[in-house]
């Protein structure tokens, strides 16, 4: 039942990179993994990860890197999210909680359009 469920929230955590999708440049997308790159950066010199999201053994993992170069991006985030976050681009979850989806989702359309606003996307 439990793998069913992260299924489900993979599926919605995936979602949330529908606005770069055709900018950015899929690593790996499938059942379990779906991972992101941007464009070539001339400013990097190379590609830069963008995030994505993988299902693990015991939760799913939603990986956001521009909160990891933009720390200020995660400035008024709701501690019941902050829980859910490990290390410094990583949030986990276990079940869907439509409002920390939704604030997740504002996040990531922010850290999106912070690399779109630097031309890395």
């Amino acid at each position: 039942m439990e793998q069913v469920e992260f299924e489900h929230i993979f599926m919605r955590l995936k979602n949330l990179f529908e606005p770069v999708k055709g900018d950015a440049v899929a690593l790996e997308d499938s059942h379990k993994s779906y991972m992101l790159n941007t464009p070539y950066s001339a400013k990097y010199g190379r590609e830069i990860y963008l995030g994505g999201v993988k299902i693990q053994k015991n939760y799913v993992s939603f990986y956001l890197m521009p909160v990891y170069i933009y720390p200020d991006l995660l400035i008024g985030v709701s501690p019941q999210l902050l829980k859910h976050m490990q290390g410094k681009s990583c949030f986990n979850f276990k079940a869907i909680d439509e409002s920390l989806f939704s604030e997740l989702s504002a996040l990531a359309q922010d850290g999106i359009e912070q690399f779109r606003m630097d031309g890395l996307l």
